[in-house]
């Protein structure tokens, strides 16, 4: 057997191992995730906690915005609830003034506009710095909730010792192309096989952005390293889910998945943008894990596990590809043992899924091994050559043509009476901007921004 053979069939065999043993007992963990039951006691109004809704926004298209506030305003939810939407200087505000006027009246909802854009990590620090809910909840533009979302999550908070908890994460554009339908399966499995594994030990390693609930204490007090996180010097401009959780983990805080808590997010469409969103998810997986990999002694062993087997078996895999590929080029000799082991691993595992899902469909997964192996893998490399790089690949400057310094908030006027609106935020967002001057309120009924 020649050297190129024997490294490619050790390096699959070595992945085949691995990848059985960890998602063998990832699947057994996945089985006994938490379900969020909603108590008799909690179901009075007084005892339910308060619950700050931020929600940043950046070139949002109008129609998708408007079904995210939509679904957050129908929420059935019987304690406070107070909503922060913040526009990150986005270009688009002339056509997003319909939507934000909308709900111009509702006390429950106030509007800030930052005067440019800052980045979605400072967006979100503008409104948490001025609001005083009992909960965090932070929503991405793009996401629409279930109706029961916020009193399933807040149930599950109820624990003093949860410091952040995640929702079930679905598809709303899975119908629209092959891609999404293939990244709605790939949520379905990062969801209710890795994070309900690793909420068996209460440490989910990301609370995904979509949908992320914070205790509002637990926050404050990392606040500040949230805002200032530097990689290699640089301040780190994405991944902000990733390590406002490991974070959390850091201060000794539990983290959840609820997986009856669904929240439904556009995911993308085409190659190009599902490439630039799996670049940028690397890098902020491999800066993180590095953070992450002080944490493991106090954790479960199967945590570790969970690390090596993320991490590892990609490497093992690209080891035996490239090994195979070098074979067939070289030698012109099919890699056979490589590419049997490969295929047996997809149709088990897919059928594995089918089966715990109970859904046919997941027998198409298949086709995302090839996207794996060609594409996501040579990625995953050039992300860690280039972890430096804090481009969000798919951001475009937005341009205000006045250059207001200041940023502008829509409040109702019985939100500004009852002390829990503007005041506070005015302050939030002299750190959004760097700027000492005071925030403009803006009078509901005609909505007005810096534009």
């Amino acid at each position: 057997m020649d050297p190129l053979t024997t490294a490619s069939t050790v390096a699959v065999s070595c992945y085949a191992l691995l990848s059985t043993v960890y998602k063998g007992m990832q699947a057994v963990y996945a089985q006994s995730g938490h379900v969020a039951s909603i108590s008799d006691d909690l179901l009075a109004s007084d005892l339910w906690p308060s619950v700050d809704v931020i929600i940043p926004c950046y070139n949002e298209e109008p129609r998708t915005l408007s079904a995210c506030l939509a679904s957050v305003a129908n929420q059935e939810y019987a304690g406070k609830l107070h909503v922060y939407v913040v526009d990150d200087g986005s270009g688009n505000r002339k056509a997003l003034t319909p939507v934000h006027h909308a709900y111009v009246d509702d006390p429950r909802f106030t509007f800030i506009q930052l005067p440019h854009n800052v980045g979605k990590r400072k967006a979100q620090i503008a409104a948490i710095r001025g609001s005083s809910g009992d909960f965090v909840l932070s929503v991405d533009s793009d996401t629409t909730l279930e109706p029961d979302v916020i009193a399933k999550l807040t149930a599950r908070m109820r624990d003093p010792a949860i410091g952040a908890a995640m929702g079930q994460l679905t598809a709303s554009n899975r119908s629209d192309t092959w891609l999404t339908r293939l990244i709605d399966m790939e949520y379905w499995l990062a969801c209710n096989e890795e994070r309900a594994a690793q909420a068996r030990f209460g440490a989910v390693m990301c609370c995904c952005g979509p949908c992320a609930m914070y205790r509002r204490s637990s926050l404050m007090s990392l606040l500040d390293q949230y805002e200032t996180q530097l990689f290699r010097g640089k301040p780190s401009d994405f991944g902000e889910d990733r390590h406002l959780t490991i974070l959390m983990l850091k201060a000794g805080f539990r983290t959840e998945y609820v997986p009856d808590a669904i929240a439904a997010t556009v995911v993308p469409d085409k190659l190009g943008p599902y490439l630039r969103q799996q670049l940028r998810w690397a890098r902020s997986t491999f800066r993180d894990t590095l953070l992450a990999l002080r944490l493991l002694p106090s954790l479960d062993r199967y945590l570790t596990l969970d690390v090596i087997g993320q991490n590892l078996g990609p490497l093992l895999l690209a080891v035996a590809v490239l090994a195979g590929l070098a074979e067939l080029a070289l030698t012109d000799t099919v890699p056979w043992p490589t590419a049997v082991i490969i295929a047996g691993m997809t149709t088990i595992r897919c059928t594995v899924i089918a089966f715990r899902a109970r859904q046919s469909r997941f027998f198409g997964f298949s086709l995302h091994t090839f996207i794996n192996i060609f594409l996501l893998l040579p990625l995953k490399a050039y992300a860690l050559c280039t972890l430096s790089n804090s481009d969000w690949l798919s951001r475009k400057n937005a341009t205000q043509p006045h250059g207001s310094k200041k940023p502008i908030i829509i409040a109702n006027p019985i939100t500004r009476a009852n002390g829990t609106g503007s005041p506070g935020i005015a302050g939030s967002n002299r750190t959004a901007d760097r700027s000492r001057d005071s925030a403009q309120l803006v009078k509901p009924g005609v909505l007005h921004s810096s534009d």
